[in-house]
């Protein structure tokens, strides 16, 4: 880590809790909520890679709409709830860590941004709900390239903007097709495994796994 000069964070899954929106409903849901949430991410990001792939591209925010559509009538829930889950997935909560340890990377004065799927509006709307808007250089956006990850089009945004090579960036993603993406790009790329999650198998290993952002200060 010690040519490291710019630290990038994925946003959904590594910064905000994406089951978040799904667990404040929890009561109306019931028991199956955990597992209409995690249906919802992974509908969710086959549609980025589906539409990526057919070059019929959708934005973040559309692909999150008929993804919830599919989960709802898969998982029987009530159609009246849609709005509400829709209203919910835009502030999602940050991790219990991610401000402190955000703060304390500030301090060190490593320039410090989001690459995330989401759109530009939805992006700024979760910083400013959890309060962490003036910590980020920049929040970066695939529709500067109007491609979803793991394209490499969209790792190339933040070093094409910091004048870095790709290993001064060190890149940190709770999805591991994430972390292959930006490691095989060139990226330090670190594992964020919150959930004692298995590896994929996509010709990278991560240099570095830790268990939350809090044992990114132990690396650095």
């Amino acid at each position: 880590m010690k040519n490291v000069k710019a630290i990038i964070f994925d946003a959904y899954g590594t910064l905000f809790d994406v089951n978040s929106a799904a667990e404040k409903c929890k009561d109306k849901i019931g028991d199956k909520w955990e597992g209409f949430a995690n249906y919802w991410r992974t509908t969710q990001l086959e549609y980025t890679w589906l539409r990526s792939l057919m070059k019929r591209h959708k934005n973040f925010w559309q692909i999150t709409e008929d993804s919830l559509d599919k989960s709802m009538n898969a998982f029987n829930i009530d159609k009246s709830m849609r709005n509400e889950l829709l209203d919910l997935y835009k502030t999602l909560n940050t991790f219990p860590e991610v401000r402190n340890v955000l703060n304390k990377l500030k301090e060190k004065n490593y320039k410090l941004a989001i690459l995330s799927n989401g759109t530009p509006s939805l992006l700024n709307e979760l910083v400013k709900s959890n309060n962490i808007e003036n910590i980020f250089d920049d929040i970066f956006s695939i529709e500067d390239v109007g491609v979803y990850k793991p394209d490499s089009r969209v790792y190339d945004i933040p070093t094409k903007k910091y004048q870095l090579q790709k290993n001064e960036v060190a890149f940190l993603s709770a999805n591991t097709w994430d972390v292959s993406g930006g490691g095989n790009y060139g990226y330090h790329a670190i594992w964020v495994n919150r959930n004692n999650n298995i590896f994929d198998n996509l010709d990278y290993k991560a240099k570095n796994e830790v268990k939350n952002l809090n044992h990114l200060l132990d690396i650095i």
